[in-house]
């Protein structure tokens, strides 16, 4: 069943419109009195751990997400391309990745999946294609300079063993699952690790993780 709801839970370039329950109360009390009908929410990304258990408890039983998971991993990467500049930009020998300059140029070369989406000064709308919500910047990693930028990043930390206090730093999450022992130390490892964050929340909100 569709239903704008009331308790409408949406977000922009920077901002996030949570759930609060008591905004859905009489749609909660209505599905209860139908069988076989569940909600469909639309938007939930970005939404915090309580709240998507509360959607769930609501009746909201498909939870749509979508930017929220490349938005982890643009992270992830990210901090790796940080990692790799304090590491390896003096004495090493190693050609940086320049991942986020080579997103960049590609995103201006190529503007249609971004350029209806962003609004603001020149200033403001650089900051969006790096860091919106929207995550329009998804769009271009398949395209081969950005591909093979990511690929020429992960081999530099690959080859070269960042040290923890640089993980500590940019990954902090990631570190103690490392010192855990729930984590290797490859750069692969480190941002799946960081998109899983996104769907154990999820995974969590359904019932769905161990007890």
């Amino acid at each position: 069943m569709r239903c704008r709801s009331p308790a409408r839970v949406e977000f922009g370039d920077d901002t996030v419109n949570y759930y609060d329950p008591k905004h859905a109360a009489g749609l909660a009390a209505y599905i209860q009195k139908q069988s076989n009908l569940v909600y469909e929410a639309h938007s939930t990304d970005y939404q915090s751990g309580v709240g998507l258990k509360s959607l769930v408890k609501d009746h909201f039983a498909i939870l749509k997400v979508g930017p929220w998971l490349t938005f982890a991993l643009r992270e992830a990467i990210f901090a790796l391309e940080n990692i790799e500049k304090e590491f390896l930009s003096k004495g090493s020998g190693s050609t940086l990745s320049n991942f986020q300059g080579t997103l960049e140029a590609v995103m201006l070369k190529q503007p249609d999946n971004w350029k209806n989406y962003y609004n603001g000064a020149e200033a403001q709308v650089a900051v969006k294609r790096k860091y919106s919500f929207s995550d329009r910047c998804r769009y271009y990693l398949p395209y081969p300079e950005v591909e093979n930028s990511l690929n020429k990043l992960l081999s530099n930390l690959k080859e070269h063993k960042p040290p923890m206090t640089l993980i500590s730093q940019y990954l902090p999450n990631q570190y103690n699952a490392i010192i855990s022992g729930n984590l290797e130390l490859k750069p692969e490892a480190l941002i799946r690790h960081k998109i899983m964050e996104v769907i154990s929340l999820y995974a969590d909100a359904c019932g769905l993780t161990k007890q």
